[in-house]
């Protein structure tokens, strides 16, 4: 089967390029190499094959309203550190076909689909998350009038180069309320969704059901520069997973409300978010969430990302939050989580007391996360909710203020702070509790031509008694472009502060650069400190390692 599939897939291919006069062909080529070296820092590499690599090669064709896809992938001789061990050998990843028009859009296949924000599906593909949740199977979207879309669809989600055992099913329908009642300056969108997951299992309890439905309903409002929207979300009955086993007498239902205010206009922006879960895991395949926390992300038919400030330095995010929406008895009682996050931005304009003479820009974010109240009685698997807005232990909150200030027509700085309290008992489950204060600047100087140098600087405080992560670290980089095709850089992250002097490890890296039209190749040789990557707040953890590490990516 394997074989055939490649087989159709290079058919496919040849038959698209002979075809191209006939219609149009684009694509790309990805490749994430790493040779993996030992090191008397952080250790001898014992896992077979040093070198590993994740490769990704896309051809889209479209031919009037049709349209056709495949996506080849290979993970020779195996794939990068900690993705999910089903990503293994050369095979066909995805593929899709279909008819596209005004009205109608038909796909079979592979396809990617959110409804609403997510809370109830969203498939998407990071590769730096090793995420490609696909449905493969059925969709059609049909457009009856400029303010009515509907979408119903039917599919299996991708399981490394296999699929689930459930079956997803899901509706979507999306109404202009505002284009009805001719409203002509305030927007009103309705949406309703139904996404349905069945999967058998072996359970002698006669009242077990293999389906577990969701409905979500939501409301956008716009006016002038004031937005607004809301959703809720109610999941049904699923039997309870602890530990690595099925609970085959305990069920339990679970909702979702999500928030969202916002006003901008004109060198200002007020956005802020409220967001309760409570026991919204939700699989395509059960045992994927048996262990609890799902390491791999995959067969995860929602989207349920934290919802913090995204940070781009590595010393602000050595704490980074993970939503917590399961419920758990075992090791610690959780039922999910409730808080939210304000971000205001605010540019002073040239000639004022704080914009100077060439303007200041200021990005501020506070966000505020605890766990749901309630009663749990542990030995009986029950447990009864303290009430909508009831907080209990705090999980995680930060405040981060950053200034962007360009001084001359050469040089522009970036000074941010960020204090952080991260609750490690509720997040990952283990011991203690941080609290994280972090400095960084950074300034870039122009020459001309496309030439730059930038420089930064940042520390971090902490009272944390993880050897890991425990006291003072220290950071810096300095890039160099020599245009806007070459460059190059140097970085380093040191936990000088560890009482343990055996674990007080330069993290560098060094490597450039080079891009040209559509290709891109990056090169480099480091250390990565253990942890979390994350992308848009879903994370993947990468354990500790030293290597060189090559990435080529190119566009036609």
């Amino acid at each position: 089967m394997k074989y055939f599939q490649l087989a159709v897939a290079l058919l496919l291919g040849t038959t698209f390029v002979q075809a191209q006069e006939y219609g149009q062909l684009s694509g790309g080529l990805e490749s994430n190499s790493q040779y993996y070296v030992d090191d008397s820092k952080t250790g001898d590499f014992m896992e077979e094959d040093h070198f590993r690599s994740n490769n990704y090669l896309r051809l889209n064709y479209t031919y009037k309203n049709w349209f056709g896809n495949v996506q080849v992938e290979s993970y020779e001789p195996r794939a990068l550190l900690n993705y999910y061990p089903k990503y293994e050998g050369t095979d066909l990843g995805t593929f899709s076909f279909g008819y596209k028009s005004q009205k109608l859009e038909v796909t079979m296949g592979y396809f990617y689909e959110q409804f609403g924000s997510g809370l109830v599906l969203r498939t998407w593909e990071d590769r730096q998350l090793g995420i490609n949740n696909a449905l493969r199977g059925g969709r059609v979207t049909y457009r009856p009038f400029d303010a009515v879309e509907v979408t119903a669809l039917y599919g299996r989600q991708r399981d490394g180069f296999e699929v689930s055992r459930g079956d997803v099913y899901g509706f979507n329908a999306e109404l202009g309320l505002g284009t009805f009642l001719n409203f002509e300056s305030t927007g009103l969108d309705f949406g309703f969704s139904y996404v349905g997951r069945y999967e058998e299992l072996d359970i002698e309890n006669p009242n077990f059901e293999p389906m577990t439905n969701t409905f979500s309903t939501r409301l956008d409002f716009t006016e002038g520069n004031f937005y607004a929207s809301g959703e809720y979300v109610l999941k049904g009955e699923d039997v309870y997973q602890e530990l690595g086993r099925l609970s085959e007498d305990t069920y339990f239902d679970g909702n979702a409300f999500l928030l969202n205010l916002g006003f901008a206009q004109s060198g200002l922006g007020v956005d802020a978010t409220f967001r309760r879960m409570e026991n919204m895991t939700f699989y395509s395949q059960r045992d994927q969430g048996q262990y609890g926390n799902n390491p791999y992300n995959q067969d995860v038919v929602n989207y349920l990302p934290a919802l913090t400030k995204q940070h781009d330095y590595s010393l602000t995010n050595i704490y980074v939050y993970q939503s917590q929406p399961k419920l758990a008895f075992n090791p610690l009682t959780k039922a999910g989580e409730i808080g939210g996050q304000i971000d205001v931005y605010k540019k002073f304009n040239r000639g004022t007391l704080l914009g100077g003479k060439y303007g200041t820009k200021i990005a501020f974010n506070y966000s505020n996360w605890y766990g749901l109240g309630g009663e749990f009685d542990v030995v009986e698997k029950t447990y009864e909710s303290g009430g909508f807005f009831d907080f209990d232990k705090k999980y995680f909150r930060e405040v981060s203020l950053e200034v962007r200030k360009k001084i001359s027509s050469k040089w522009s700085t970036i000074v941010t702070v960020v204090d952080t309290y991260y609750n490690t008992k509720y997040v990952e489950e283990r011991a203690g509790e941080a609290n994280v204060f972090v400095a960084v600047a950074e300034a870039t100087y122009k020459f001309g031509s496309g030439k730059s140098v930038r420089i930064e600087g940042s520390h971090l405080w902490s009272d944390d008694k993880d050897h890991d992560r425990a006291k003072n670290w220290a950071g810096g980089t300095l890039e160099y472009n020599f245009n806007s095709k070459f460059a190059i850089f140097a970085t380093d992250i040191w936990n000088y502060g560890n009482p343990d002097e055996d674990r007080q490890i330069h993290y560098y890296n060094f490597g450039g650069s080079f891009t040209k039209g559509a290709t891109r190749i990056g090169a480099s040789y480091g250390r990565q400190r253990g942890g979390l990557v994350c992308v848009g707040g879903i994370c993947r953890y990468v354990p500790q390692n030293t290597g060189f590490t090559l990435n080529i990516a190119t566009a036609f």
